[in-house]
């Protein structure tokens, strides 16, 4: 008893020890969130809100040169759209076409790469640092969390796709084969996959993960200029980061309200189809009003509320959406497509990636009007959904959110397009010429076509509705922070601003025929905001690693095993757990308690066992205290040998770093 009372004394101070050694390895450490609330900038304070929080929070809400001149330029290009609507679909037309033609390739590379750089740090190391201070837990539930980026990244768009994109490239323009043939409906399905899957959603990620990290981690402003610190030091908050945000701004503004008019036309649509009500911009003015109305109110009610109730509601719907749409449809035959067309998309993803078809002119048109086209678009909508997807991501570790963000909104685009495609193409081969029909009533056209259709309709319209107010309500909350200065929480007034104008811009360009050359106009912008991207990469892993190696987080453990040997997990876990215990909880400072709960319910001889075991643990990383550097540096024979997979390793106080090694 006495021996026992002793050893967990000796325990104890020695984890105190290693606790504050461990801790030592953070150079950025920051304080608690009780520290960063007296701030007054919800936990999550910068250096200069601390030193001065009354003047950072009165810089916070002027309204800043970037908020001005992205306002100037937005009225520039409205203007000149009303003014000259056909010169100005002209102009922008040529551009675009000259910018998918000469520099598609840029396009296609810069993607394959970020999703390359995504995948290596889930698995690295690095995916193990966490986007705010040591101890943040996440603001929002996972549910929450992922309907809300969801309900962000794709809303409208899915909506107004899913059934529209399967039967285009299956009915009027195909990547290859014969339009109406078979092979023809299986790529339609397989490229649907590939818009819509990984690719899209690592360039949200990216650029969401290099915000979240440099705001939270790094306690720096929550603007897009300041993720090039690394690169460019000071001359990232000048001119040079001005510049930066304004284009920020201008891809928010006009990727929101291109996607806000295409919302309304097929709400327009859909009560068209179902009521009878005229198809007109007239109509789709007082839709705009009244949605205007709803997501403003929204706004007000702030992110906790408004944002995740609409959110959590819009992915309840959905999922309710397309399980119906399952249930009425060919059901195996929607399965076997959803199966198929995912071995298909796997199988050829890193061909699709890179594939800019030089030899195959026809074929190099159809990717410059589709793939390259939304790539494009995808660059120019990362800074609005990038910076919203950030802002709810606090807490996370850089795996969780990577893996989150990329994987399952892919898993559900996927079954979104296999259903909603199924039903289009099914309609299509039974003889119906579904693809005359305009892009935003063709899912209204093809439910038509089955029971419970008109059901179905009115579903899609409401979803459409709520989409359109999420997608709107985070634009102008977005907005507002980039206006304040990075304010992560801004002004109600602010908000409702910004509302109001990307609605009334959204008006203008309807009633002059305009989205057309604003779509232009974004994926104009997505050339110098992939530059952007391009250094945001370097950035971000340069800052990464220089963490990484401060931390000691390292694949290979710097510490192996004396003894070479099957462990066994069945055999082994009595002896084994103290060790693990010991090792895993100097991060938490609760070995003592975690050992006596580890060992409750042993009997007398394994509890000593444990005991030896730990005792023999901790003459271990003594006998590491004695060493001289020299020594630390020549690795005995025993030590070179290699250790067995997924054998936690410790760094102990003789080698060049101390703490635990991360290893997952």
């Amino acid at each position: 008893m006495q021996k026992n009372k002793k050893i967990s004394e000796e325990l104890k101070t020695e984890m105190h020890e290693l606790h504050r050694d461990f801790h030592d390895l953070y150079p950025l450490h920051t304080p608690s969130n009780e520290e960063d609330r007296e701030t007054g900038f919800g936990s999550v304070a910068t250096e200069e809100e601390k030193a001065d929080p009354v003047k950072a929070k009165t810089e916070k809400k002027k309204l800043t040169p970037v908020f001005l001149f992205s306002l100037l330029i937005v009225a520039g290009l409205t203007a000149a759209c009303l003014a000259w609507p056909s010169q100005f679909l002209a102009a922008t037309s040529q551009l675009c076409d000259t910018i998918s033609t000469d520099f598609g390739w840029f396009y296609l590379l810069l993607v394959a790469l970020i999703v390359i750089v995504c995948m290596v740090f889930m698995i690295s190391p690095i995916g193990n640092i966490h986007l705010g201070n040591p101890g943040d837990k996440p603001t929002f539930s996972r549910a929450s969390w992922i309907a809300m980026l969801f309900s962000a990244g794709m809303g409208i768009g899915l909506v107004f796709w899913g059934a529209a994109e399967p039967l285009a490239h299956f009915a009027t323009s195909t990547p290859g084969p014969e339009v109406g043939s078979v092979e023809a409906l299986r790529d339609a399905f397989q490229y649907s996959f590939f818009h819509w899957g990984f690719s899209a959603w690592a360039v949200y990620g990216i650029v969401a993960l290099a915000l979240a990290y440099f705001r939270f981690r790094k306690k720096e402003k929550a603007l897009f200029s300041v993720t090039l610190k690394p690169l460019f030091g000071k001359h990232a908050t000048g001119p040079l980061g001005t510049a930066v945000d304004v284009l920020t701004v201008l891809a928010t503004v006009i990727g929101v309200a291109t996607s806000l008019g295409f919302g309304a036309m097929q709400i327009n649509g859909g009560l068209n189809y179902l009521f009878g009500i005229p198809n007109n911009s007239t109509v789709q003015l007082i839709i705009i009003g009244i949605t205007t109305i709803c997501f403003i109110a929204s706004s007000l009610s702030g992110i906790s509320r408004g944002v995740r109730w609409l959110s959590n509601a819009n992915v309840i719907i959905a999922v309710a959406f397309v399980l119906a749409a399952l249930a009425i449809g060919p059901t195996a035959q929607t399965m076997n497509v959803l199966v198929t067309s995912t071995g298909d998309y796997l199988q050829n993803f890193i061909s699709m990636s890179f594939n800019v078809a030089p030899f195959d002119q026809s074929h190099h048109d159809w990717i410059k009007s589709w793939t390259i086209f939304y790539w494009a678009w995808w660059i120019s909508w990362s800074p609005f959904v990038g910076i919203f997807i950030a802002r709810i991501s606090r807490g996370r570790s850089i795996r969780e959110f990577l893996l989150c963000v990329i994987l399952i909104p892919t898993i559900f685009s996927c079954i979104w397009f296999a259903v909603f495609g199924s039903l289009t193409t099914a309609v299509q081969i039974g003889g119906v010429n579904l693809a005359n029909l305009p892009t935003e009533t063709v899912l209204y056209g093809a439910l038509a076509h089955y029971d419970f259709g008109r059901v179905l309709s009115m579903v899609a319209v409401v979803l459409v509705f709520s989409f359109f107010i999420t997608s709107a309500d985070s634009a102008s909350f977005v907005l507002g922070m980039l206006s304040e200065n990075g304010n992560l929480e801004p002004r109600l007034r602010t908000k409702a601003i910004w509302g109001v104008l990307l609605s009334e811009l959204t008006c203008v360009l309807l009633l002059s025929g305009g989205l057309g050359a604003l779509q232009n106009v974004l994926i104009i912008s997505a050339l110098p905001f992939s530059l952007v991207i391009a250094l945001l990469l370097v950035s971000l892993h340069k800052e990464l690693q220089h963490e990484r190696v401060q931390m000691g987080l390292f694949l290979r453990p710097l510490i192996l095993p004396k003894a070479d040997k099957p462990f066994r997990s069945y055999e082994d876990q009595k002896t084994l757990k103290p060790i693990e215990i010991i090792r895993k909880s100097v991060k938490a400072d609760q070995t003592v308690m975690a050992f006596a709960k580890a060992t409750a319910g042993m009997s007398t001889e394994e509890k000593k066992e444990a005991v030896a075991v730990a005792e023999g643990v901790l003459a271990e990383m003594k006998s590491g205290e004695k060493k001289s550097p020299a020594a630390a540096k020549t690795p005995t024979p025993e030590a070179a040998k290699p250790a067995p997979s997924g054998t936690p390793g410790f760094i102990g106080p003789d080698s060049d770093d101390k703490g635990i090694v991360g290893v997952s």
